[in-house]
């Protein structure tokens, strides 16, 4: 009976109030300030996307505060540097493609990937990319950091005493003494592109004074009108691609010439092929043409033709060097 009536004295909470694993958190609203500053940055993103067609998706680790203010004035006001957080950005940009219709930016979405921005511009690509290589700024080795280049220290002294040659043998590196001081027989690779920098290779890139890396805004992509390539395509100058262009017709032209099949490239040295081996049946035979008199003239008395030729040399110099004063 009393357990009965112990039962019937407990009072049972109704479900909903139980709380089981404690206070439940509740998602906190992004106050109006922060909300106001998102589509501030929205609204700016959008305006650059409708100015500008051409961008470079740099990475910006190990810029310094100071060297990304001067990179900032430098560009300006041809060219704009966006920062900000990747997930701002690609949302930006989605909702843009969205809104407009146009979906040409979005090729840069996968590439918006760890410390990047966004310069956008539309200038020459070419001065643009030289402009921000012109920020780099030389900064030494430090234990941990993934060498941006390869490090070869050069054959030579080095101004340390020879009590440090010991350090020398830990690292591998050949040495001998030279006028009291330590000298480095030849060039040493202390480090290759992509590895972590060791102790031992900081210490000695510091006692040796050398600022091996060069840090700066580093380009990772080049976008234009919609496309997206390797920043390695504006290394191609005029020159270059001149000199490829000459290089594929001097082929042909060989090929040409090999197979006795005519083409315009090679069609010149048929002509000049052709004129030779008349010129040659002429000096041959008794048979002459205007050309090939004149060469039998000098060939004939090739002392006349010498004595005509020094005044003639002699005039055409100092007009040469008028025309170099000129320039």
């Amino acid at each position: 009976g009393l357990g009965i009536f112990a039962l019937l004295q407990v009072k049972v909470l109704p479900y909903q109030s139980i709380d089981w694993f404690g206070p439940a958190k509740q998602a906190k609203m992004p106050s109006p300030s922060k909300l106001d500053k998102k589509e501030a940055y929205h609204n700016k993103l959008c305006k650059y996307l409708d100015t500008f067609e051409k961008a470079f998706i740099v990475h910006a680790d190990n810029v310094g505060s100071k060297q990304f203010q001067d990179i900032r004035k430098g560009l300006r006001p041809e060219s704009i540097i966006l920062m900000g957080k990747n997930t701002m950005m690609k949302r930006s940009i989605r909702l843009y493609c969205e809104t407009t219709g146009n979906d040409k930016w979005a090729c840069i979405l996968e590439h918006l990937v760890g410390n990047v921005g966004v310069v956008f511009t539309n200038s020459d690509l070419g001065d643009i990319k030289k402009e921000i290589d012109k920020y780099k700024v030389g900064a030494a080795a430090r234990v941990g950091v993934v060498a941006p280049n390869d490090v070869t220290v050069p054959a030579g002294p080095t101004g340390m005493d020879p009590s440090q040659t010991s350090f020398f043998q830990a690292l591998g590196i050949a040495t001998k003494i030279n006028k009291g001081t330590i000298e480095i027989v030849s060039d040493v690779h202390l480090i290759k592109a992509g590895d972590k920098v060791g102790a031992s290779q900081a210490t000695l890139l510091s006692k040796l004074g050398v600022k091996p890396f060069k840090y700066g805004l580093n380009i990772l992509q080049v976008y234009d009108n919609g496309s997206l390539f390797d920043p390695a395509v504006l290394e191609i100058t005029d020159e270059v691609m001149l000199g490829s262009v000459a290089a594929a017709i001097a082929n042909v032209a060989s090929v040409s010439l090999a197979t006795g099949f005519p083409t315009l490239a090679s069609i010149p040295h048929s002509v000049i092929n052709g004129y030779k081996n008349v010129l040659a049946v002429s000096l041959a035979t008794e048979y002459d043409f205007p050309l090939s008199k004149k060469v039998k003239d000098i060939l004939a008395n090739p002392g006349a033709f010498a004595v005509a030729a020094a005044p003639a040399a002699a005039a055409a110099a100092p007009a040469a060097k008028k025309e170099e004063k000129k320039e």
